[in-house]
């Protein structure tokens, strides 16, 4: 009996010793499992790939939870304030960061209206002409490039679309104006996939060449509405600042006829972004007062301006305005044209 009664007393001191224990077991564990570097620490010293993986990971981990850690603290302070919290601070951005450009327009300034009131597009501003559009392809087109000049036909009132067959630009441009025709749209493909547009303004010019990217057809847009009605749409151009960007965008702009028919609801927006034009064709959707759902129609795409040249189209003598030399002009990642 006795030595019973010692065994129960001796397991029960050590259930003890070990309930005092765990404690500090558990923080020697918490310890091994917290990564701690030194303040000259790199990950790249590491020659072990998967262990440098692994402790750039983790030191990634702790990264994002300090920050996280940091703005719930800051939300309570200005929660705690009320009113009397300081502003946010405005983040940090390429856009906000941009090198001013001398040529940004003023709207109010004396010479850019009269700049406007007698360039090529006045005719069009003072609703002396109506657009009418001929949309073409490259010599033959195939794949993607047929369907997308189909949808964009169907986006662009009065546009009417003619396959060249080995005709060329310099003839289809004298029948354009012959025939009553605004400007002139030519859409440029490679193995089957657009990838340049063309833009000539009829009779005088001028003539824009942008490279096309990121073409996404109706059927390629997730959650897409129903196809666009025959409504003229509005039209909406975004950032478009400097005297270059206000003559790209009075050129987009005379591709539309003026008194948009509010009741189709579809509205086709220009939005310039780092000299990046991206197009975007939607329809909008009234579901209260207070609440408006947007559905996109398609199609999209991207344009990157390469060339503004003055006239009609003319590849040998033609006189260019402006021309995009990459390694003169992007030498700085805060300088935009547009």
């Amino acid at each position: 009996m006795e030595n019973n009664a010692g065994k129960e007393n001796g397991k029960k001191r050590k259930q003890k010793a070990a309930e005092e224990s765990r404690p500090e077991q558990e923080a020697a564990r918490e310890d091994q499992e917290a990564v701690h570097f030194p303040p000259t620490f790199s990950v790249s010293e590491i020659k072990n790939k998967q262990r440098r993986h692994f402790m750039f990971m983790k030191l990634k981990q702790e990264k994002r939870k300090e920050k996280l850690a940091n703005k719930k603290k800051l939300k309570k302070e200005r929660k705690a304030l009320g009113d009397k919290a300081p502003p946010k601070p405005v983040p940090k951005t390429i856009e906000n960061q941009r090198i001013y450009d001398e040529t940004t327009v003023d709207p109010a300034d004396e010479e850019v209206t009269f700049d406007e009131s007698t360039d090529e597009f006045a005719s069009y501003f003072n609703r002396q002409s109506t657009p009418k559009i001929l949309i073409t392809t490259s010599d033959r087109p195939r794949g993607r490039c047929v369907k997308f000049t189909e949808q964009l036909s169907t986006i662009i009132p009065n546009s009417h679309v003619y396959y060249r067959r080995g005709l060329a630009l310099k003839n289809i441009i004298p029948q354009c104006i012959t025939r009553g025709f605004t400007d002139l749209m030519i859409i440029n493909e490679d193995r089957k996939v657009p990838n340049g547009l063309v833009l000539t303004h009829l009779p005088d010019g001028p003539t824009a060449h942008f490279k096309m990217s990121s073409v996404r057809l109706r059927k390629e847009i997730k959650r897409k509405g129903k196809a666009p009605t025959e409504h003229q749409p509005e039209v909406i151009l975004n950032n478009f600042t400097t005297r270059l960007g206000h003559s790209i965008g009075r050129m987009f702009a005379s591709l539309f006829p003026h008194d948009p028919q509010f009741t189709g609801r579809q509205v086709a927006t220009f939005h310039n972004q780092r000299d990046y034009v991206f197009f975007r064709f939607h329809r909008y959707l009234f579901k209260s007062d207070k609440k408006v759902g947007m559905q996109e129609l398609g199609p999209r795409f991207t344009l990157k301006l390469r060339s503004l040249q003055k006239g009609t189209f003319d590849s040998k003598f033609g006189e260019y305005e402006w021309i995009h030399k990459r390694h003169e002009m992007d030498t700085s990642r805060r300088k935009f044209h547009l």
